[in-house]
């Protein structure tokens, strides 16, 4: 799959991956240590995985990267709002 390995695939699977976390965060108290695992741990699952595809860093890709972090977690934590409490 050689589209995952471009800085877009990348972006959007780091997307995809906050969407849980920002779930996730949304529903803890903020500055909790939950609260700092559902941002966090994310950060270091991207490493691991843009370096599990070998996919090199460049400094020019982070303003991507982050931004898809920003954003998977902005729409993670609007999805929990949507969403009837049980």
């Amino acid at each position: 799959m050689p589209f995952l390995t471009t800085p877009a695939g990348i972006a959007l699977l780091i997307f995809l991956m906050n969407l849980p976390f920002g779930r996730w965060r949304a529903g803890v108290r903020k500055l909790s240590p939950a609260w700092f695992v559902a941002i966090h741990l994310p950060v270091l699952l991207a490493i691991l995985m843009r370096l599990a595809m070998g996919v090199p860093f460049r400094w020019i890709t982070l303003p991507l990267y982050v931004a898809a972090f920003f954003f998977g977690q902005l729409v993670g934590a609007r999805w929990r709002r949507r969403q009837p409490s049980t």
